[in-house]
């Protein structure tokens, strides 16, 4: 049992009974979880004095490379327990988890390079205008079974077609849906519902709406959820858009709501047009304006371009509707406490923190310069004229990297040393990529030329 003397570790509603670690985490820029396990007799000692990372956790590539920050000597970052998000993991008695929060080691300011902290930046803005972001995140895996035979040693945990909106066991044999929901409402993720989705073994799970942090943890914890219990199953499970040329991508949708500090939903207005508020008007306004910015936030990967197409109700243009799937942006048509709006351009692989803190920062630039949105398009709006069609967003990695470089607004709302950092990583992910032969290439070319 833990000896508790600061009174922030007296105020936490979790009985540490039996708990003898914490897992201290925190998302890199990928939105990979990364921490160390803690004995939990010191806790409040990390409380105090924070637990020390080295900043090259920051500047690795997913296939292990350290590619920048090397200028700086790659010196310590500290992590802070945030002991309001500290609970218990269901499936491990013993442990309990809490999300940190970056900061300078020499100044305690928060750390230029982590994604919570962008976040935060922003929500404090909006607070500063008597507003609370509210954001509902919608997230899509695909779970597999490894398979020797399979090019990439994997295939579909289910393999049938036509299982979109299917529950139970022929599209889930083994249960592991049902155990993942009930974990993830056991840890406090406020699940809303799950079902197997349109592609074959591939799965969705809603959380509950909540002020934009909260919402953003939350959406960590169910990535990382996700991952862990499929590992435990003795399968994989993944976020990223399009995994399989045969069948459909997964994605991360955000629906929005703005409300003001009581809770009340300021995004409606029953005299304004449409039903919306002007502020909201404003907030999509902003989110189009910088749409082809945000893009390597929401679709960070060379592979989430694979899964844009008009096909898979995947925008492809700068627009938004009244309950159009087609749109970048759609607008719900419920109205009142339910009044919103939906990011859809999002992959299953963006970073919650960095997708969230983005989408808002174009929005606060929308409310702060009254911006106001086109004429909202209605039915298949890729049947209309071209020019009313909206903007075409980038296509590929290298064409979202080079429309963020160009939105100051966005870079200065995200931090300099953030985007560069990043930019850093996926320039030399793109490297590696131009240089790798594929199957395709070799089966294409091969027997003919």
């Amino acid at each position: 049992m833990i000896a508790v003397t600061d009174r922030r570790l007296m105020e936490t509603e979790l009985d540490l009974e039996g708990v003898k670690t914490v897992r201290l985490q925190y998302a890199d820029l990928h939105g990979v979880a990364r921490g160390k396990d803690l004995p939990v007799s010191q806790l409040q000692n990390a409380v105090e004095d924070c637990v020390h990372f080295v900043a090259a956790i920051m500047t690795i590539d997913l296939a292990h490379h350290v590619v920048a920050g090397f200028e700086s000597g790659f010196e310590d970052i500290a992590a802070r327990p945030d002991l309001s998000t500290l609970r218990r993991v269901p499936w491990e008695p013993e442990v309990a988890v809490c999300i940190a929060d970056l900061e300078s080691v020499a100044s305690h300011e928060p750390y230029a390079v982590d994604g919570r902290a962008a976040l935060k930046r922003v929500t404090a803005e909006y607070a500063a205008l008597g507003l609370v972001p509210v954001i509902a995140p919608e997230l899509e895996f695909y779970l597999c079974e490894s398979d020797g035979a399979a090019a990439v040693g994997w295939s579909p945990y289910v393999g049938g077609d036509s299982n979109a909106y299917t529950v139970g066991h022929r599209v889930d044999p083994r249960g592991i849906l049902a155990r993942m929901m009930h974990a993830a409402g056991d840890l406090g993720l406020q699940v809303v519902a799950g079902n197997h989705e349109y592609g074959r073994g591939q799965f969705e799970i809603n959380i509950r709406h909540g002020p934009a942090i909260d919402s953003a943890d939350r959406a960590f914890w169910l990535k990382w959820l996700v991952k862990e219990s499929a590992a435990r199953e003795g399968l994989l499970a993944t976020f990223i858009g399009k995994p399989w040329n045969d069948d459909e991508g997964s994605g991360f949708h955000l629906h929005v709501s703005l409300c003001d500090a009581d809770g009340g939903n300021r995004s409606a207005d029953t005299n304004g047009a449409d039903g919306l508020a002007d502020v909201t008007r404003h907030f999509i306004a902003g989110v189009l304006a910088h749409a082809a910015g945000m893009m390597a936030f929401f679709n960070p990967t060379v592979n989430a371009y694979r899964r844009i197409s008009p096909e898979a109700l995947v925008p492809t243009r700068v627009n938004w509707g009244h309950d159009n799937r087609f749109t970048f942006v759609r607008v719900p048509r419920e109205r009142g406490d339910a009044t919103r709006v939906e990011v859809r351009v999002g992959d299953g692989a963006a970073n919650p923190y960095l997708a969230y803190a983005a989408a808002l920062a174009a929005g606060l630039d929308g409310i702060r310069r009254r911006l106001e949105p086109p004429p909202p398009l209605s039915g298949f709006v890729y049947g209309l004229p071209e020019e009313e069609q909206g903007a075409p967003l980038p296509t590929t990695l290298p064409d979202a990297l080079a429309a963020l470089d160009a939105d100051e607004t966005l870079c200065a709302a995200m931090g300099r040393e953030l985007v560069g950092t990043f930019r850093a990583i996926k320039e030399y992910e793109l490297d590696r990529f131009r240089h790798w032969v594929t199957d395709w290439e070799f089966r294409e070319y091969s027997h003919h030329l």
